[in-house]
């Protein structure tokens, strides 16, 4: 579920717009189209425009005036708005697609132009969720990066040895029952149960940031930094030529912050690669910490490598016995469903890659963060 915590008293204000323009919006409507926006992410405003059409509009001679009222409520926010709440909602969203109404609503009474396109809005549409990055410009991968910084990535949970009472459970606590028997004299007063404790997994991003993944890499910093700033079992490193800890830089709350910070600490940035001498450096520095031992090591390079393939190999093999899954982001993997490595350093990697994922758009990046979650 997504955070709305300060959005609320916008979308009742925008409610309370509506009734100016002639709709009528019971209370009980404003409660369903909050609701509705607590299941939803915020930040897409086509999650919102939709929720309040299906909420708050009964007529449908009335929607041109939705339309007209939600552009000029939530597009049209200007530089010098006092309203924190529309300010804080202006730096959220994500200016880069054209919401489009359906062309079914053509028809409708006094829909001109101006309702059929909602000018700029916040979430990047399908086209640019499923374009390379590679391929996008500079306005777009601005607008995409902000959609990046909203991927919710989570690490997935892991049982423990140690056990915890629960109310209902499969498997009954029977050293705590008998204690508890041995109290009331034989006659046990209720059936108690147990479960092993779960703790999140560490997650270890080791991030390619030579020339061969310009095109990527900043994307890539970008979904490891959401990654961070959501959980402290994160840990994110760069390499080139050398292996270096970003994971500080990256817990910085401001995220231009951050980025520059880890810029500055990354001093072979677009220069050449050595992943059998990056990954060696962090399996001897932190392989057998608890950063290491039994995480997700996910190593995000397109496989292009410079060093001895046997350092590789031997690197990859002693990841393969210390992470509990190692994956692979290649971005040149795209869509494919039967893709084989055919640069060497990938094909030397291979036998010790449980699983290699594409990293290439937006839509990429959100399938794996549902995958990563799923993991057990």
């Amino acid at each position: 579920m997504t955070n709305t915590l300060g959005f609320d008293e916008l979308f009742v204000e925008f409610a309370q717009e509506l009734r100016t323009v002639g709709l009528v919006i019971g209370s009980d409507d404003v409660l369903t189209f909050c609701q509705a926006n607590h299941l939803l992410d915020p930040s897409d405003v086509m999650n919102i425009y939709w929720a309040g059409r299906t909420t708050l509009v009964r007529r449908q001679d009335t929607i041109p005036a939705y339309n007209r009222k939600f552009y000029q409520f939530f597009l049209e926010i200007s530089e010098e708005e006092t309203n924190v709440a529309k300010k804080k909602f202006k730096a959220m969203i994500n200016t880069a697609a054209t919401l489009e109404i359906p062309q079914t609503e053509e028809g409708e009474p006094n829909s001109g132009e101006e309702e059929k396109k909602l000018g700029f809005v916040a979430a990047v549409n399908d086209i640019y969720r499923n374009k390379n990055f590679s391929d996008c410009s500079d306005k777009e991968l601005l607008a995409l990066r902000k959609m990046i910084s909203a991927l919710k990535i989570s690490p997935p949970v892991r049982r423990t040895r140690r056990v915890q009472s629960v109310r209902k459970g499969a498997q009954i606590n029977m050293r705590k029952m008998v204690r508890e028997t041995m109290r009331t004299h034989g006659e046990p007063n209720e059936i108690l149960f147990s479960k092993r404790k779960e703790k999140l997994r560490p997650i270890v991003l080791i991030l390619d940031v030579s020339g061969s993944m310009a095109d990527y890499s900043r994307n890539l910093l970008q979904m490891a930094y959401s990654a961070r700033r959501a959980n402290q079992k994160v840990e994110v490193f760069c390499f080139g030529t050398r292996l270096t800890r970003i994971t500080k830089s990256l817990s910085k709350r401001n995220p231009d912050e951050a980025m520059k910070l880890a810029g500055q600490e990354v001093m072979d940035w677009d220069g050449g690669t050595r992943i059998g001498d990056s990954v060696t450096t962090f399996i001897k520095r932190w392989g057998k910490t608890r950063i290491g031992r039994g995480s997700i090591a996910i190593i995000c390079s397109d496989g292009l490598d410079r060093g001895d393939p046997a350092t590789l190999a031997a690197a990859m093999e002693s990841l393969s016995r210390i992470a509990f899954r190692v994956i692979w982001m290649n971005p040149h993997k795209g869509d494919a469903t039967e893709w084989k490595p055919m640069s060497l350093g990938m094909m030397v990697a291979d036998p010790f890659i449980d699983e290699v994922v594409s990293g290439h758009n937006l839509k990429s990046l959100e399938d794996f963060s549902r995958k990563l979650a799923r993991i057990r």
